[in-house]
């Protein structure tokens, strides 16, 4: 089938163009060119949606010591003083041999809890008399030196302690930066900026091998779904405790930017980042590769629920470690890390996992990635792939969605955003890519909405004004068939051929007058309703109108029927049968007997909306028309009960005839062939068929002026059918002619002054 490109424009044209304009809006939001806050919020929602379908899966590698309410019960309020952290560090180095240490809780003031201080300041003001007890302080300061006590546990081992960026203020000490600005040779790294610090105090700085920050950054909704792995203070770049930890673990040589290409071959969007491709950690076995997003980011991975029972990480509690009941090869050789799930204790974050997440396992996350090497992270190029997608998707519905039925509408819109979520989800799960998919399922929503309620608003009110129009014409399911393309379908007038039926009951006068009114009412309606039904319901005709008792109707209008002769010709044998049927109903009620002519022709027509300004109505007018009218009073001459045109016969060959006469009605000059209907050519009896040609033998006979060898034909065809008025009427007609025969020019044509 050839497409037509004005008509489709014509139909969809409105619908194509807001469904571009929808992807555009859509395409530009993934560009930020627009901004939609509401598509934002639903690509976090899918975000944590992803995380959460993961299945969690234990690291063994990673051990979270937890200052859990066991431990506070059993060791005391914390803050714990310095010697309980020194031994817990003593116990984890060098019991338990773990690859690392590293501390989720800072040290920003000394601690003063033995104390010292005070016995140090008794001892030269009111108890300087005391004889030795500065000897005896000074053989007690090691071990009320709490300080010093874990700095000593600390020293020489991978320990790696944690510290808080804050606003402006800053306090205790940084550790030594991962690199420097001058180090970057000229370069910029997009890195977040802190003015101040809390740090630890020197003595613990100086003893520990390295420092991270642990300062959680949530996103504006307050949940925490990326890490910055470096961030910014001074001149220095300085690690997050991840990143730091898994460095002294893995007893990294240098944490380093790793560069796309020399500053020179950089194009502007990458020189903006100074070219940066990643954040890798150089060491002994290889190079991991660290992918950042914006800030130096990384998204965090996580790995289950969070929390002892969430199946990502084995806790264990800090009072089991200090007192060594721990299996011991639960700890030899993992990553420890020391934090706390207790809720006094404000170590809870909101993620898109837990609303109660431990903090201290957000660090654990990008611990396992770091060494597996193994990030969800988001290319610098997704823009660019997710207006890609944007553009094929909504294309795709935007051009098939107004062609489709309701059915394959909304299994295409199904398809489209099972694809685009099944899509983004192996990339996250698999590919470990992270791209937003929001727009895309909304787009595609959004799309089939629009043709939901353009068909709603548009086809749907199209369609019951198409019922409104034709519904008391046509049968229902035509109306229906009409509906799926109304524009087709209007009442303008127009010419085309068409076939007319005019039905008429016989004697309606002499039945009205012999019948209560409450009879003939139900006489008519009983009537006029079979007929009716035959018409619209069994070859899908039009209904015309009611002109008393005669019925109108057509085909081919307003649905176009190749076949509408056959329909025709159809439907009033069928209404024959059914009159037969409601004639032997009528006679057991002791109604008058019911007998109806039908009158059916084929020409070109006029059909449209026809009428006054007051009342107008879908008819047919022509020619044709009115010889269809004329062919119905025709009936009642000849003794049939249908009479059809030549024109109605040539259309509808697989019909048996049998011609009635030459006729030349009222207002024409030519004469035409009209006929009866017999039945369909292939289900006509032997009998019938060997009645018929004698028939037409007799017709011959007759026009050829052979009267005598007419009277025996029509006499043999009278024995075969006593009751036909048809033969009755050529005998009678015979008769006439042998007393006035008709002179030698007669062509055979019976002259009807019939309106």
């Amino acid at each position: 089938m050839r497409f037509d490109l004005g008509k489709a424009l014509k139909k969809y044209g409105a619908r194509w163009g807001l469904g571009l304009a929808l992807c555009t809006a859509a395409i530009l939001h993934a560009g930020s060119v627009l901004h939609f806050d509401t598509l934002d919020r639903m690509d976090t929602f899918v975000a944590g949606l992803r995380m959460r379908l993961e299945t969690p899966v234990l690291d063994p590698r990673v051990v979270i010591v937890d200052i859990d309410e066991k431990s506070l019960a059993e060791v005391g309020r914390f803050p714990w003083s310095r010697n309980v952290m020194a031994k817990l560090v003593e116990q984890l180095t060098v019991k338990y041999e773990v690859a690392a240490v590293g501390f989720d809780v800072s040290f920003p003031e000394p601690d003063t809890s033995s104390g010292y201080g005070v016995l140090q300041k008794l001892a030269q003001g009111e108890l300087k008399e005391v004889a030795g007890l500065d000897r005896q302080l000074a053989r007690l300061q090691p071990e009320l030196d709490y300080d010093g006590l874990l700095a000593n546990a600390i020293a020489g081992q991978p320990v790696v302690l944690g510290y808080n960026l804050s606003g402006t203020q800053t306090k205790g000490v940084l550790p030594k930066p991962a690199f420097t600005e001058d180090s970057l040779n000229g370069r910029t790294l997009d890195a977040y900026r802190a003015q101040g610090y809390e740090g630890n105090i020197g003595r613990l700085q100086a003893a520990a091998l390295s420092a991270g920050i642990f300062t959680a950054m949530p996103d504006r909704d307050g949940v925490v779904r990326t890490t910055p792995l470096l961030q910014k203070i001074g001149t220095g770049y300085y690690p997050t405790l991840s990143l730091a930890t898994a460095a002294v673990a893995l007893q990294a040589r240098a944490i380093s930017p790793l560069w796309q290409g020399t500053v020179d071959t950089l194009t502007e969007a990458e020189r903006s980042n100074g070219g940066l491709d990643a954040i890798a950690l150089f060491h002994a076995e290889g190079n991991i590769r660290i992918p950042v997003g914006e800030g130096l980011t990384a998204a965090v991975q996580f790995r289950g629920p969070g929390g002892p029972k969430g199946g990502g990480y084995r806790y264990v509690s800090a009072s089991d470690v200090l007192r060594g009941t721990v299996p011991p090869a639960q700890l030899n050789g993992v990553i420890v890390l020391v934090g706390t799930t207790a809720p006094g204790l404000n170590d809870l974050r909101a993620t898109p996992v837990n609303a109660e997440y431990p903090g201290v396992e957000i660090h654990a996350n990008m611990i396992s990635s770091i060494l597996d090497g193994n990030f969800k992270y988001r290319p610098d190029y997704a823009m660019a792939i997710e207006g890609g997608q944007l553009l094929v998707l909504g294309l795709l519905l935007t051009l098939a969605l107004p062609v489709l039925a309701p059915v394959w509408s909304i299994a295409l819109s199904l398809l489209a955003m099972g694809a685009a979520a099944g899509a983004n989800f192996y990339m996250y799960s698999t590919l470990d890519i992270v791209y937003n998919v929001s727009a895309m399922l909304v787009l595609a929503l959004a799309l089939f909405i629009l043709n939901v309620a353009w068909g709603y608003f548009f086809e749907v009110r199209r369609g019951r004004a198409l019922v409104s129009r034709f519904g008391e014409y046509v049968a229902p399911e035509l109306v229906a068939e009409m509906a799926e393309n109304p524009e087709k379908y209007n009442m303008d007038g127009e010419s085309r051929e068409l076939t007319v039926m005019f039905v008429d009951v016989r004697g309606f006068t002499t039945i009205s007058e012999g019948l209560t009114p409450k009879a003939l009412r139900e006489y008519i309606n009983l009537y006029l309703t079979a007929m009716s039904t035959d018409i619209r319901d069994s070859h899908r005709g039009t209904l015309d109108k009611y002109i008393g008792d005669a019925v109108m109707a057509f085909w081919g209008a307003p649905v176009a029927f190749a076949d509408h002769a056959s329909r025709g010709v159809a439907t009033a044998l069928l209404m024959q049968a059914s009159a037969h049927r409601l004639n032997d109903d009528f006679i057991k009620r002791g109604w008058p007997e019911l007998k109806i002519g039908i009158g059916l022709n084929t020409g070109q027509m006029h059909v449209g909306d026809m009428g006054s300004q007051i009342r107008r109505a879908y008819t047919v007018m022509g020619d044709a028309v009115n010889l269809g009218s004329r062919l119905e009073g025709i009936t009642k001459v000849y003794g049939v009960g249908i009479c059809v045109g030549e024109s109605t016969r040539a259309a509808a060959p697989e019909f048996a005839y049998r011609e009635l006469d030459l006729v030349r009605v009222k207002g024409k000059n030519e004469p035409v062939a009209i006929f009866e209907p017999l039945a369909l050519a292939k289900d006509l009896g032997a009998a019938a068929r060997a009645e018929l040609a004698r028939w037409t033998e007799t017709l011959a006979l007759l026009r050829s002026q052979q009267w005598d060898a007419a009277g025996a034909a029509l006499a043999e065809l009278r024995g075969l059918a006593p009751e036909s008025g048809l033969y009755q009427l050529y005998e009678e007609r015979l008769a006439h002619y042998r007393h006035h025969p008709p002179g030698p020019d007669w062509d055979g044509v019976t002259t009807f002054d019939t309106k």
